[in-house]
């Protein structure tokens, strides 16, 4: 038997741009969920559920152990508070001021379920934005770039132009962490740029 058919619970263009990057085959295919937060439920574990029961739905549809299924869920964390993406342009407007000139957080947790079970891993990264002015918001929010966005802003495009400093994972930020997903899937058996499928009849051969 192959390796299993990998899926990414996903629709988000940043992530499939991120696992195209890393040379893996696979499908994408969104897991539609109810993504509230609960009441007391704090940013790390909000995450990781959300990454979880993304990866469950799909699951659902694209069983094990014919399947594998990559899911992931990213969002901005300013102290203790969960940024998601704003739903109207005072609530953007609001995100970004209370970026400006502070550091914050960026978690993201992937979760890869298949016939082994499901793994999973939380990455934070920590993001220092510059200060802003009420003109820089004003243009920025007059892109299409903050809406579909946790926190308002993308660190990939014009958003990145308000990072002064980061620590950690950028891949993060951006919303799939490359090393751990990579690790997770070589684990698996799923083939990558990195670790490309053995040639028929090279096994045994001298290098």
């Amino acid at each position: 038997m192959g390796a299993p058919r990998l899926i990414l619970a996903s629709a988000s263009p940043r992530r499939r741009d991120l696992l195209d990057q890393l040379g893996a085959t696979y499908t994408s295919e969104p897991a539609h969920i109810d993504e509230s937060q609960r009441q007391g439920e704090p940013p790390r574990a909000y995450v990781q559920r959300m990454a979880r029961e993304k990866a469950q739905a799909v699951a659902l549809r694209f069983p094990a152990p014919d399947h594998l299924v990559l899911a992931a869920d990213t969002t901005v964390v300013r102290d203790d508070t969960v940024l998601g993406k704003p739903r109207d342009r005072d609530e953007a407007m609001a995100i970004l001021a209370s970026l400006s000139g502070r550091w914050h957080t960026v978690l993201t947790a992937i979760c890869l379920l298949g016939e082994g079970g499901m793994a999973c891993e939380v990455v934070a990264t920590r993001v220092e934005f510059a200060t802003l002015t009420r003109a820089d918001c004003e243009a920025y929010l007059a892109t299409d770039e903050p809406w579909d966005k946790a926190g308002a802003y993308g660190i990939q495009g014009l958003g990145g132009a308000f990072v002064r400093a980061i620590e950690g994972s950028y891949t993060n930020v951006v919303g799939l962490p490359l090393w751990e997903t990579w690790r997770l899937l070589c684990a698996r058996g799923i083939t990558t740029a990195l670790n490309p499928a053995e040639p028929a009849g090279t096994v045994g051969a001298d290098r």
